[in-house]
């Protein structure tokens, strides 16, 4: 399956240009110039990686990562700046970017750098909130006694639930009823984590102690 790709740049040309090379190399691409936009953006869609850039008008590309990382959002980002130095590239790994790259670049070390961070996430996709647990392809429940219980679910349900934490926030299309079901059993044996209703495209698993 082809991935998505959002490219924020308040560079027009270069963020056509990063767009235009990552199409021919088999992805999906939506292009932003601000971090305002791409909040908005992320409201409907979830990205499977995302290439930022640090230095933009209006909100910069630090502070949208810090934010979008408090919000639980946990796509994979790329940062590119034209700062140089390791402590530029400190400040944006430590507010959870996967990858830092300096401009100028070649667009076949952006692609390698995006093809590692995709084939990282795809081995650490799979994370359960707390008191959830996901062991041989099955889901177990950690009570507060610590006593292990297998959640006893349905085919359809598992697979929802599957794609429901990959990763959390994720917005998955599914039968209104094998959701009601999955919502019923997850409701009985959890108080911290719910499914809701996205209207007109799916559902999506939330973290209620936050």
């Amino acid at each position: 399956m082809n991935k998505t790709i959002l490219i924020i740049d308040d560079d027009t040309i270069l963020n056509s240009a990063i767009s235009s090379g990552l199409k021919k190399e088999g992805f999906y691409t939506i292009t932003s110039s601000s971090a305002e936009e791409a909040s908005e953006i992320l409201e409907k869609v979830i990205p499977d990686a995302i290439i930022l850039d640090r230095m933009m008008t209006g909100m910069d590309g630090l502070t949208f990562l810090k934010k979008i990382r408090s919000e639980g959002i946990l796509t994979p980002v790329i940062m590119l700046t034209a700062m140089t130095g390791p402590e530029n590239a400190i400040d944006g790994l430590s507010e959870g970017a996967d990858d830092y790259l300096g401009k100028p670049f070649q667009l076949k070390e952006l692609v390698l750098r995006l093809q590692n961070i995709l084939k990282k996430a795809a081995g650490n996709r799979l994370v359960p909130p707390q008191g959830l647990i996901y062991l041989d392809d099955e889901f177990f429940i950690k009570t507060k006694n610590n006593v292990t219980k297998l959640l006893s679910l349905s085919g359809e349900e598992k697979k929802l639930l599957q794609k429901l934490i990959s990763p959390i926030g994720n917005i998955v299309a599914a039968s209104p009823m094998v959701a009601k079901r999955l919502r019923t059993k997850i409701n009985n044996v959890l108080s911290n984590i719910d499914i809701i209703t996205v209207r007109g495209k799916g559902y999506r698993l939330i973290d209620t102690s936050n």
